[in-house]
């Protein structure tokens, strides 16, 4: 990274800030509860995966801050985190250069639980580099389609819960992998929610097409309350049809803690929904935690 400061002058914090560090709690979640349903636990394989899908997080934050920039949809006018590339903070080849310095490290990272577990991995992995890059680059990018949430459900759900569940594992994955990832899932779209529900105003203006711009802000706000409501009522569901142990129902001790971020997103406004995101992630990550260790109870 010191490279990359040379071209603008700057510090560790700056680039570290760029990376939305109060947002990696939703990719760091659904390893360690992958890892807890797996009947196996291997150290290394667990690390592996954590560094895996932190760098591809870290990877599609730079590469939205640098396609955003440079299309001109981050504005002045946009309430939120500092962006590097539209604050000028930070020229758009630095950040280009710093996702694929993320993404190289998390391929690597990738490519060692390959070789141990599987080729199938390859395909996965390959699958979500393309997501992080297509997310706000290439001709059509799927955030401006609407899709963002879905490729957030499938990557910070599924694709992360289940799949670290068989890197630990090696050969199958565990039917608790696969219902604990509907929460996460489910939590994570919901970060993305707060965050596009803020920004629908300049957005808007700059024909970026989120889900929360073509739903409209009053729909946004209720498709909250109801993801959120689901990503509880799913871990419920999942004892309810021993899908899941007794203990995972810890995760539901974490409820009291959603009457904050329902209230800011239901009547917050511009830069108070800041603060709704913060509080939608520090759920997300206390719901984790509690899950991750009802898990390693059963």
């Amino acid at each position: 990274m010191s490279s990359v400061r040379l071209e603008r002058p700057g510090t560790l914090a700056l680039w570290w800030q760029g990376a939305r560090p109060r947002t990696l709690a939703i990719s760091a979640v659904p390893v360690a509860v992958g890892a807890a349903a797996s009947t196996h636990l291997g150290a290394w394989r667990t690390a592996a995966a954590a560094v895996t899908a932190l760098g591809l997080q870290v990877g599609v934050n730079y590469a939205n801050d640098y396609f955003d920039g440079v299309r001109g949809v981050d504005t002045a006018a946009r309430v939120g985190p500092t962006r590097l590339v539209a604050s000028g903070l930070a020229s758009p080849r630095a950040v280009a250069t710093a996702a694929a310095l993320a993404v190289a490290i998390a391929a690597v990272a990738g490519i060692a639980l390959a070789v141990a577990v599987g080729p199938v991995l390859l395909l996965v992995g390959a699958a979500a580099v393309l997501a992080t890059f297509l997310y706000s680059g290439g001709p059509r990018p799927y955030a401006a389609a609407g899709l963002g949430e879905v490729a957030v459900f499938a990557f910070f759900g599924p694709v992360a819960t289940a799949g670290t569940a068989l890197v630990e594992t090696g050969h199958g994955i565990p039917a608790a992998a696969w219902w604990a990832s509907i929460p996460c899932g489910l939590l994570a779209v919901d970060v993305l929610l707060v965050n596009n529900l803020r920004d629908i105003p300049t957005d808007a203006a700059t024909g970026k097409r989120t889900l929360a711009v073509r739903i409209g802000d009053p729909a946004s706000r209720r498709l909250y309350a109801v993801v959120l409501a689901a990503a509880y009522a799913s871990v419920a569901a999942g004892v309810a049809v021993r899908a899941l142990p007794v203990p995972a129902l810890l995760a539901l001790l974490a409820l009291p803690l959603a009457r904050g971020p329902l209230t800011v997103v239901a009547r917050g406004r511009g830069r108070e929904l800041v603060a709704g995101l913060i509080a939608t992630t520090r759920l997300h990550l206390v719901t984790g935690v509690l899950l991750t260790a009802g898990l390693a109870l059963r």
